[in-house]
């Protein structure tokens, strides 16, 4: 199984950009997708997530600009945001908890795409 991420770039302050995440090999099901950022010397935090049922979740300091969206026909996920800021700079990670083969669960990561907001 793999996540490929897309749509990564740099915009300046107000812009937007549309990330893509597409979950490719053996998968069974598809429980949650989500996404994560990353700044250097930091942890990986959470931005947005969403279940096979449509729910989302998204970090507060996010809400009100960005949208997890997903095709589950394709296995992808998007984020959609908008009104970027400087402080949105870093390396966006696509995470999927997944069946790989019957009755067991896994998490996966994709390799990153960087985002980079100029002020």
């Amino acid at each position: 199984v793999q996540l490929m991420e897309s749509g990564g770039g740099f915009v300046q302050t107000g812009g937007s950009l549309r990330l893509s995440c597409v979950a490719s090999g053996d998968i069974f099901g598809i429980n949650t997708m989500a996404w994560y950022r990353q700044v250097p010397g930091q942890g990986r935090d959470f931005v947005a997530v969403i279940s096979s049922g449509g729910s989302t979740k998204y970090d507060d300091s996010v809400k009100g600009r960005f949208t997890i969206s997903s095709d589950s026909a394709k296995d992808t996920v998007f984020l959609q945001m908008n009104n970027l800021k400087p402080e949105d700079t870093a390396v966006y990670y696509c995470n999927a908890d997944l069946s790989d083969r019957p009755s067991r669960w896994r998490d996966y990561w994709g390799q990153g795409t960087q985002v980079t907001v100029s002020s």
